[in-house]
């Protein structure tokens, strides 16, 4: 049975800054089985690199958790 990395890219609002990046690749970064976040403020765009389709409502608790809002996949 073959792996293949998910990508999902996500839409999340609030993010301003590098430190709003941070924030939240950190906590997406957290979740099981992802291997590579990279979001971006000005666009608002999080890109989630995983080893399986994530759940939408752990990404949304870790946004959540992060101070920010999961406005729905981009």
């Amino acid at each position: 049975m073959s792996s293949e990395a998910v990508t999902t890219v996500y839409k999340v609002t609030g993010m301003t800054c590098g430190h709003c990046e941070g924030a939240v690749t950190e906590e997406i970064g957290g979740l099981d089985g992802v291997t590579s976040v990279k979001a971006v403020a000005s666009t608002g765009q999080v890109t989630v690199v995983s080893a399986a389709p994530l759940d939408d409502e752990s990404v949304r608790a870790a946004v959540d958790e992060a101070g920010y809002e999961l406005a729905g996949r981009a």
